[in-house]
């Protein structure tokens, strides 16, 4: 795995345990836990650009956003139908 895997997966793998934290801490609060997904969203994409501004070259920085922002989604989207299937 090169290094642009290892980063795009390092930030999936915040925004689920971040995810699976609000869901867990906060389960009767299930729209308040929606709207913080957006900042999550917001987040990981910010993240990807703040990784970006330390590096000298510009490949393949369109391609991570892609990745970390469809994977991100993903992973609350499956957090947002498992709020609407328990509630």
């Amino acid at each position: 795995m090169n290094a642009k895997w290892t980063q795009i997966v390092a930030i999936w793998v915040l925004v689920a345990v971040v995810t699976v934290t609000l869901v867990v801490q906060f389960p009767e609060n299930g729209q308040q836990v929606e709207a913080a997904f957006g900042a999550i969203l917001a987040g990981s994409i910010a993240t990807v650009s703040l990784l970006q501004l330390f590096k000298d070259n510009a490949d393949g920085f369109v391609r991570k956003l892609i990745y970390v922002g469809g994977g991100s989604y993903l992973i609350l989207a499956a957090a947002t139908a498992y709020l609407f299937l328990k509630g």
